[in-house]
């Protein structure tokens, strides 16, 4: 009498199949969340900055009254709100990819 048994083998390899497959749960989402949040953050106040510091290094040079300043500091605002927009949506395509492939996987 054989001592393997290929139902038996099958039903092993099933439930280690199962046992990879098992979602465990991810300490990393909830960390990524906040790295994104400061991720927007750092984009808005360095486009802040580097506006501020042009324009202000713009009305140094030209003695003028802080207008390069201003018109700057708006400009880094705008510029800083753009790429925190692109940023949002990154990780909403992100998102998005990450529950069609568990959805792809559930079924």
């Amino acid at each position: 009498m054989k001592d393997n048994d290929p139902l038996r083998d099958l039903g092993t390899k099933i439930e280690s199949a199962k046992q990879n497959s098992v979602d465990k749960p991810k300490v990393e989402d909830h960390h990524s969340g906040l790295q994104n949040a400061w991720r927007m953050v750092i984009e808005l106040v360095s486009g802040l900055a580097v506006g501020f510091g042009l324009g202000y290094g713009l009305d140094i040079a030209f003695g003028t009254l802080p207008i390069f300043m201003i018109i700057f500091t708006l400009l880094g605002f705008v510029a800083g709100i753009r790429t925190m927009l692109s940023t949002a949506r990154e990780v909403q395509r992100n998102q998005e990819l990450r529950l069609s492939e568990k959805n792809e996987r559930d079924i």
